[in-house]
């Protein structure tokens, strides 16, 4: 008789995971994504008025897309990945107080958006992109308060050694990615917008909300790995 806990039915051998992320090819998707700049343009200002959406939240509507960049971070512990996340500090102006990837808007000095993202995550967090491991990417999101995310998928082995930007990063903090796959922990929300049903998820971890373009690109990484 032994007191180990057993295994969780969610979690994923390293080899897996990469074989997955390798073998994937990025799609579109997203709260708010379309391909109609008119659409698009009128849920970011129908977002903008909803008085259920905290401030900061959205931009003032626009049909140009802003790209940017996020890396998922995968962190390798013996026992079991983790994912990396961080929540941002209160007074910025886009999306302030959210649970977020590491990233930012992609910059004219970046060869492409994997540059952008570890480059975000080196900024914000303090993790190196000599320890990152980029082994692919989820698809392309589009968020109704007009961005244009790459999420690059990338993996760390610990000890990490991070340094938080105060400015942008109130604290980072993993959740495990066994917790993560079990798609009873992700809860769908809708919302009715411009006469179209739109939908999004909310992922609940120790008293916190992971919700929005973050929780649909987790979603995203469910699928790529449960397939």
């Amino acid at each position: 008789m032994t007191n180990e806990t057993p295994a969780s039915p969610f979690a994923l051998a390293r080899d897996r995971i990469v074989a997955r992320l390798a073998a994937y090819r990025a799609g579109r998707r997203g709260f708010g994504g379309t391909d109609d700049p008119e659409e698009a343009a009128a849920l970011r200002l129908m977002l903008a008025r909803d008085p259920t959406i905290p401030s900061g939240m959205t931009s003032p509507p626009s049909t140009a897309l802003r790209p940017a960049a996020v890396l998922v971070p995968l962190i390798d512990h013996p026992d079991g990945m983790s994912v990396l996340l961080t929540q941002r500090t209160a007074h910025l102006s886009a999306h302030a107080g959210q649970i977020s990837f590491p990233g930012g808007r992609i910059e004219e000095q970046d060869a492409d958006p994997i540059a952008a993202a570890l480059r975000e995550t080196e900024e914000e967090v303090g993790l190196s992109r000599d320890h990152v491991e980029v082994i692919g990417r989820l698809d392309t999101y589009l968020t109704g308060t007009g961005f244009e995310i790459t999420p690059i998928v990338g993996i760390a082995i610990p000890p990490l050694s991070l340094t938080i930007d105060p400015f942008e990063v109130a604290e980072a903090f993993e959740v495990p990615l066994s917790f993560i796959l079990d798609p009873r922990n992700h809860q769908r929300v809708e919302r009715e917008s411009a006469g179209r049903r739109r939908a999004f998820f909310v992922l609940p971890y120790e008293g916190r909300n992971i919700w929005g373009a973050t929780d649909g690109m987790l979603v995203n990484l469910v699928d790529v790995l449960a397939e």
